[in-house]
């Protein structure tokens, strides 16, 4: 990880930065004018889903050059952490700076005591941090993605009957829309 790099909450004023974050991060649909992800980010604000405690930036010399935003979600009838999305700035990636925005994310939900973060991305990334496919624990999926993809890191306060149905917040279901 860097040492000049300041991890921390995000703050209103850094809106606008994000969302050109992650608008650079990931491809656009053909003529949209925003990504996919960073639609997501202004939804789930606007839905109030956002878990504050939870949501990250990443800052070098004074700019954001990484974000992560976790949002309320559930398992069975218990609350759960749904992280996503986590983006880089392209020109800065692979240095460090999203381990560092996970490593954040994981301690600080371990510290309040939630149970699990469930994610949907690559297993290969994902498994550094412990991240193991969900069905693999009895979590079951929302959406008919490829269950290597869907993924779940247990924390301190994880118990297996905990287990069931996971559900994001409702701006994921809109995305499927």
């Amino acid at each position: 990880m860097r040492d000049d790099m300041i991890i921390r909450r995000e703050r209103p004023e850094d809106f606008a930065a994000i969302a050109a974050l992650h608008d650079d991060a990931f491809e656009r649909v053909e003529g949209a004018a925003r990504s996919v992800e960073s639609s997501l980010v202004d939804e789930l604000r606007g839905d109030g889903d956002v878990i504050d405690e939870l949501t990250f930036v990443a800052e070098l010399d004074g700019a954001v050059v990484g974000h992560v935003m976790c949002s309320a979600a559930t398992m069975g009838e218990r609350p759960s952490v749904g992280l996503g999305p986590i983006g880089v700035t392209p020109a800065l990636q692979q240095q460090g700076i999203g381990a560092a925005l996970m490593a954040s994310v994981i301690a600080s939900a371990d510290q309040r005591g939630d149970v699990a973060i469930v994610l949907l991305g690559d297993p290969g990334y994902y498994a550094h941090f412990g991240f193991v496919p969900a069905g693999d624990l009895g979590i079951g999926s929302p959406g008919p993605w490829d269950p290597a993809q869907f993924q779940v890191k247990t924390l301190r306060a994880w118990r297996p009957e905990q287990a069931g149905p996971f559900r994001y917040a409702p701006a994921y279901e809109r995305l499927e829309a």
